[in-house]
């Protein structure tokens, strides 16, 4: 599975034309259960470190794209699964989806960045009872806490994350990557940093031909055709 993620990873940095990515399963009722636990037993510290710092990376890389990307959580997400929803920009779940950073159970801790992402999406003390207890949550209190940005009822979660991806590919190409970019480095430094990065962010899309054609399609009335100019 991480080596088809890094595939796709490499295939969506490398085509200009895609706009918004969705992560979802091809296994029903399962998002991701994360590690195989059988196979981790006969793994030795060393390959174990060397899975999990691939893990950890590669859920970087793909935080790291330029354009938004959308979990679709159908059934579980647990331990790394969790990792790789959190790592998404929007997480869209179904009724029946339970969540769950179950790794002090077993004596060790998140390890693909569960301890950096979630306190900076639910807080900090919320993401230490999860973190320290490791119980399971289901997607009415996702929702609530902010993990999850919408749930739908089982089964619609791949239509609802649609619905968001051609919602935001309506908008300009360019001006969501900025977006993107100005609240993903804004948020990791102090406010008049921050402010900086918004301003290099919007110079790059003060003289586009997108901003123009949003003003003349505001002006005709009609809707904007933008190209990622």
């Amino acid at each position: 599975m991480l080596q088809g993620l890094r595939s796709a990873i490499q295939e969506v940095e490398a085509d200009t034309a895609a706009n918004v990515v969705l992560v979802t399963s091809s296994v029903p009722k399962v998002f991701c259960a994360g590690a195989d636990l059988k196979e981790r037993r006969l793994m030795g510290p060393s390959e174990v470190r060397d899975f999990v710092n691939s893990l950890r990376s590669t859920f970087s890389s793909f935080e790291a794209l330029s354009i938004p990307t959308i979990a679709v959580v159908e059934g579980v997400a647990f331990g790394g699964g969790l990792e790789l929803a959190l790592s998404c920009d929007l997480r869209i779940c179904g009724k029946d989806a339970k969540f769950s950073l179950p790794e002090t159970g077993l004596a060790i801790i998140p390890g693909a960045g569960g301890t950096q992402r979630l306190p900076r999406i639910v807080g900090r003390s919320r993401a230490k009872e999860l973190i320290f207890t490791g119980r399971r949550f289901d997607a009415v209190e996702a929702v609530t806490m902010g993990v999850v940005n919408y749930c739908v009822p089982a089964g619609d979660a791949y239509q609802k994350a649609l619905e968001l991806a051609r919602e935001i590919n309506q908008k300009g190409p360019l001006a969501v990557k900025m977006a993107k970019k100005a609240i993903d480095q804004g948020a990791e430094v102090d406010l008049p940093s921050a402010l900086a990065v918004e301003e290099e962010c919007y110079q790059q899309v003060l003289h586009t031909e997108d901003r123009l054609e949003g003003l003349a399609a505001f002006a005709e009335k009609r809707k904007p055709i933008y190209k990622g100019k």
